[in-house]
């Protein structure tokens, strides 16, 4: 388990709701310090239960199956496994979980992708904690929230489409095993480490490291990691 997982043992409130009563989330950055901020906002609502805490998206899918939040607030950028890719394996295996992403990140491209993994709602991490309250309690009654800077980029969007604009994205071309394994390298593992991550042999990490440049016209490892930055995989 990541060395900032963290559990929290369910608890009647002060208000005397019970557990099951109260929204459950699942806080994922990975900045210590973060996570601290965020429990100080959210543990001042008493219908709000903070069930675990973690730094990285591959053990947040992990505790997701296994604590069942209600909500998951989720940053983008993550170790191992990205916050977006993250998010759609969340909302694939269970949908009644909802994902709020909160982060810094605020470009058009990271916007679609998130709304398109499954995420409920986009909140920018500039925004006051009574709107991050107001946000969790809107995606766990299963409704949308967004700052008001995404909203626009969302309004845009829609215009384009409307206008028969296309909303491309390379990261497509790209299977979710080969993002994984792009987002590893641009980590700087080399391929026996990716492989013990996946579980998967270093001739099948060669054989993925050939197809994504193949796909994405790449040429050198440099190449990959100029590539997952402006993509957001890392930072």
């Amino acid at each position: 388990m990541h060395s900032g997982t963290m559990v929290r043992p369910s608890s009647t409130s002060k208000t005397g709701l019970e557990p099951r009563t109260r929204t459950r989330v699942l806080l994922v950055d990975p900045q210590t310090i973060v996570r601290q901020g965020l429990h100080r906002i959210l543990e001042t609502d008493d219908a709000i239960e903070i069930v675990g805490e973690t730094g990285d998206g591959r053990t947040a899918v992990e505790m997701t199956e296994r604590l069942r939040p209600d909500v998951v607030v989720m940053d983008v950028t993550l170790p191992e496994l990205n916050g977006i890719d993250a998010t759609a394996r969340i909302v694939e295996r269970d949908k009644r979980v909802r994902v709020l992403i909160l982060t810094s990140v605020s470009d058009d491209l990271a916007v679609r992708r998130g709304l398109r993994a499954g995420a409920s709602g986009y909140l920018l991490k500039d925004s006051e904690g009574l709107e991050l309250l107001k946000a969790v309690k809107a995606v766990a009654r299963g409704e949308s929230a967004f700052s008001p800077m995404v909203s626009q980029i969302l309004l845009k969007d829609y215009v384009e489409n409307e206008d028969g604009g296309a909303l491309e994205d390379d990261l497509t071309l790209l299977t979710d095993r080969e993002r994984e394994v792009l987002q590893l390298v641009a980590e700087g593992k080399v391929n026996s480490q990716i492989a013990g991550v996946l579980s998967i042999s270093v001739n099948t990490v060669e054989t993925h490291r050939k197809r994504i440049m193949e796909k994405l016209d790449l040429h050198t490892t440099a190449d990959l990691v100029r590539f997952a930055m402006r993509k957001h995989i890392v930072a």
